[in-house]
C-alpha cells in the first residue's frame, strides 16, 4: 500500500483517502487541516448512518455533529481492537439511539429505511419505470417495517453500509454467529413478506 503527501496531508493512494492512523495522531495534536480532513472524509457515511436510524435529516444532522465531536474527545483512548470505521460507527449509533431515547422510540425506527434508500435512488426513469419502481420501493418498505429493530439494524450495516459482518459485529457488540443468524432471519421474513404482498 502506497502512501503519499499533498498538501500537507498522508493519503492512501488506492482509496483516495488519507491514512487513518495518521489523521488520528495529527487530530490528537490539534492539526485543524487533519481534523477537517477526518470529518470530511467520513461525514456522509456518518450522516447516512445517522438518517437510517433516526429517519429525520435536522436530526441525522445534529446526530453527526455529536458523534465527531465525541470521536475527537475519545481519540486518545482510541485502542485498534476495531477498526477506525467500525468505532466510528458505534459513537454514531450510540449517540443516534440517545436522542431516539427522547422520542417514541419504536415509531421512528419503523421509518428508518425508506429515506436512507431513497437517497440512493438518483436514477432517471422513465414514467413507465418509476411507477413500477415506486411500487417495488413501497413494498419493500412495508415488508422492512415488519422488522424488529435488531434485524433492520444489521439490515441496514450490511445491505446498504456494505460492512462485513466482522465490522457489524464489533459496532454492535454482538458475536459474529449472532449476525449471520440475524441477517438470515431477516432475509427470510422479507420474502416471505414481499411473497405475501405480491399475492403469491
Amino acid at each position: 500500500m502506497k502512501i503519499f503527501s499533498l498538501t500537507g496531508v498522508r493519503y492512501v493512494d488506492h482509496m483516495n483517502q488519507a491514512d487513518p492512523s495518521w489523521l488520528m495522531s495529527e487530530c490528537i495534536a490539534g492539526n485543524e487541516a487533519a481534523i477537517e480532513t477526518l470529518v470530511r472524509q467520513y461525514e456522509t457515511d456518518v450522516f447516512r448512518l445517522a438518517l437510517s436510524v433516526c429517519n429525520d435529516v435536522p436530526e441525522a444532522y445534529e446526530i453527526t455533529q455529536e458523534s465527531f465531536i465525541a470521536v475527537l474527545r475519545s481519540l486518545p483512548s482510541y485502542q485498534e481492537k476495531k477498526s477506525f470505521k467500525a468505532w466510528l460507527y458505534t459513537i454514531t449509533i450510540n449517540a443516534a439511539r440517545n436522542h431516539l431515547r427522547k422520542r417514541r422510540f419504536a415509531e421512528k425506527l419503523r421509518k428508518t429505511l425508506t429515506s436512507i434508500f431513497l437517497m440512493d435512488a438518483q436514477k432517471l426513469y422513465t414514467p413507465e419505470e418509476a411507477a413500477i419502481q415506486n411500487e417495488k420501493e413501497a413494498m419493500l418498505w412495508q415488508a422492512l417495517n415488519h422488522l424488529d429493530e435488531r434485524h433492520r439494524m444489521v439490515t441496514v450495516l450490511r445491505y446498504f453500509h456494505e460492512l462485513s459482518v466482522t465490522e457489524i459485529s464489533e459496532i454492535l457488540s454482538v458475536p459474529e454467529g449472532t449476525i449471520h443468524s440475524r441477517l438470515h432471519t431477516a432475509r427470510e421474513r422479507l420474502k416471505n413478506a414481499l411473497e405475501q404482498l405480491n399475492g403469491e
